[in-house]
């Protein structure tokens, strides 16, 4: 079948315009990672070098020679266990409200308006109460407060996943004599999967990219990555070539998240977008 001129030339424009965004997108990405394999003088060239003359490996040396790397081990760790908390508390307690109207129907709103605080205004009397309580530059610290602050989100997602589940799948499902709790498990989060691991993944970055609580309860055991990208930034001058190599370092863990669970990320986040 052959394409009529006008429709073949409007299928290159859009071809053309969709390189044009993807190139426009992606130059950040491909500039970031070229600074941290460049030399100094390549760095404060100008015209500028596109491509160095031999890539460096010693920006990427000096992080781990210093132990700066531990930062995302650290990030790593209290993202990853906030997440993994979050999503399993604030899933049961969606379900517990989508079905039973836990709190009533105002309930919710109120859940998720509490993620709408600003963390620096509540940051100063959470830090006064982690001091007290001996809860500063630790990891259960940090989790704790993590959870807590996604815990809304999670529930506010989740409710929504869980309300598009038959009732009539649960009900025939009691009925064959299995409990609330195996219904649950059985029934309703193979159901809502999809958007199950949406969520998390957005948790999970949330968590990640987390700065003023880690800035202010940090000190020097769980320094977490974005507070150490901001230790290269100086009053005289900023170390551009190690900013560059943590930046793509920490990046890292958040593509291999997001391409493991892509299918599962795309399939949450269109779940119950058409309905019958």
């Amino acid at each position: 079948m052959r394409l009529r001129p006008e429709r073949g030339l409007g299928l290159v424009l859009r071809f053309i315009l969709a390189l044009v965004v993807l190139v426009f997108f992606l130059f950040p990405i491909y500039w970031l990672a070229i600074i941290s394999f460049k030399t100094p003088d390549e760095i404060f060239s100008f015209p500028p070098v596109w491509w160095p003359e031999a890539i460096q490996f010693a920006n990427y040396a000096v992080l781990f020679k210093d132990g700066d790397v531990e930062t995302i081990g650290n990030s790593l760790f209290i993202a990853g266990a906030s997440t993994l908390v979050a999503t399993l508390l604030g899933t049961m307690c969606a379900y517990s409200i989508a079905r039973f109207r836990t709190g009533g129907n105002m309930f919710s709103d109120w859940i998720i308006s509490n993620r709408m605080i600003p963390p620096i205004v509540i940051v100063f009397p959470i830090f006064l109460l982690f001091v007290a309580l001996g809860l500063v530059d630790t990891y259960i610290g940090l989790i704790m407060l993590y959870t807590a602050f996604n815990l809304p989100y999670v529930i506010w997602m989740m409710r929504g996943y869980i309300q598009d589940v038959p009732v009539e799948l649960e009900e025939a499902a009691l009925v064959d004599g299995l409990t609330r709790f195996e219904v649950f498990r059985k029934v309703v989060l193979p159901m809502v999967r999809g958007g199950l691991f949406a969520t998390a993944v957005f948790t999970f970055v949330f968590a990640w990219n987390e700065f003023i609580f880690a800035l202010v309860l940090t000190r020097n055991e769980v320094t977490t990555f974005p507070v150490q990208v901001t230790h290269y930034f100086g009053g005289q001058s900023n170390l551009w070539a190690k900013i560059a190599a943590m930046s793509v370092l920490g990046t890292v863990p958040i593509f291999i998240v997001v391409a493991f669970l892509q299918r599962f990320l795309v399939r949450g986040i269109s779940l119950g977008a058409v309905k019958g």
